[in-house]
């Protein structure tokens, strides 16, 4: 995919509202138990281009919230994968949480230090921003995001030109859970089941606690609805995005 350079001017209005034997002589070994039947299949790599996956990005920024360890609970239970992206400041004050999150193989990602508009300050103060947080992602986890969510959404060509020497593309989301809005554990999984849908990216806080609370029973419900839930590396695979690329665009826009 090339660069969206003409597009991306015209994000900033728009990227706010954006709104998964043959028988033999050997006696036959009993089947593996379970536990060992469910290590197989975690080590599995997920094809999200198979037909027969259904994959959905649950993505959780401004973090880590002080409920991440609850919500990292959760997502191993299920086996569940996400993105994480992370504001610097955060990370450097909640460091075990960072590295649990890698441990667990879950994806970190960028979304500034101290979560300001990158429309509305200098290329230097973002580059600052991104830099400080690709610093204590390194120093808590022992890896650097590869993607980064600018704050709000909101990019111009500066933010791209910016990510692009950074070697990184953008990530927006196709829907969002708007928790940060209700704050309202039943509204939180109402709206995310609507806006679910193969290859989606949905847009989550983890310091929004009822979204940690509702957590349990909406990984439940997606499964249920056939939903493997993974990381936007999974999901953007096949895009072929170059360093300072935005994904998705905002309806209406082509590359």
């Amino acid at each position: 995919m090339s660069r969206q350079i003409t597009s991306l001017l015209a994000i900033a209005a728009v990227a706010v509202t954006l709104t998964p034997a043959t028988a033999s002589a050997t006696p036959r070994q009993p089947a593996p138990a379970k536990s060992a039947a469910v290590a197989q299949a975690k080590a599995k790599a997920v094809d999200c281009a198979d037909e027969q996956v259904k994959c959905l990005a649950l993505t959780f920024d401004d973090g880590p919230g002080k409920y991440a360890g609850t919500l990292l609970d959760t997502l191993k239970k299920y086996n569940a994968k996400a993105t994480f992206f992370l504001e610097g400041q955060y990370v450097k004050s909640r460091p075990a949480f960072v590295k649990r999150m890698a441990k667990e193989g879950h994806e970190l990602g960028n979304h500034s230090y101290t979560h300001k508009n990158f429309t509305t300050i200098e290329p230097d103060a973002v580059k600052s921003e991104i830099q400080k947080t690709q610093d204590a992602v390194k120093k808590a986890a022992g890896v650097e995001p590869k993607l980064l969510r600018p704050p709000y959404g909101m990019l111009d060509l500066q933010t791209s030109e910016v990510a692009a020497e950074f070697g990184m593309p953008m990530i927006l989301w196709t829907a969002g859970s708007r928790d940060w809005a209700t704050k309202n554990s039943a509204e939180i999984k109402k709206q995310t089941l609507a806006v679910a849908k193969r290859d989606g990216i949905i847009l989550m806080h983890d310091w929004v606690k009822q979204t940690v609370d509702v957590m349990p029973s909406l990984v439940q419900l997606l499964q249920s609805r056939g939903y493997t839930l993974v990381k936007v590396s999974d999901i953007i695979k096949s895009q072929n995005l170059q360093p300072g690329d935005a994904f998705p665009l905002p309806e209406g826009w082509q590359n």
